[in-house]
């Protein structure tokens, strides 16, 4: 199960990832960044790789909060759901 959920929030940051990157590099050119006044020493390749994976970091944390939110509080505290579940009256 564990493994159904980390690919429930890796695989659409993936995607969202690659979309935010074409997105972004189609109005901004990466050899016209700077960073705190002095321009980045990276190459073109390199600002695209680091880029991809702060989106993918960012987009990963929002799925994974949406997959917590969406558990019931019996999962999040990891007890079976039909032998702890109190009794509602």
């Amino acid at each position: 199960m564990l493994n159904q959920r980390l690919m429930w929030i890796a695989w659409p940051a993936f995607l969202l990832a690659g979309v935010i990157e074409m997105l972004v590099f189609a109005m901004v050119d990466p050899q016209s960044l700077h960073w705190f006044g002095q321009p980045l020493g990276l190459s073109r390749e390199a600002v695209y790789t680091l880029a991809f994976f702060v989106f993918w970091l960012l987009t990963m944390a929002s799925s994974a909060l949406t997959t917590l939110l969406s558990m019931s509080p019996f999962e999040v505290n990891r007890r079976s759901l039909a032998a702890d579940r109190p009794v509602q009256r």
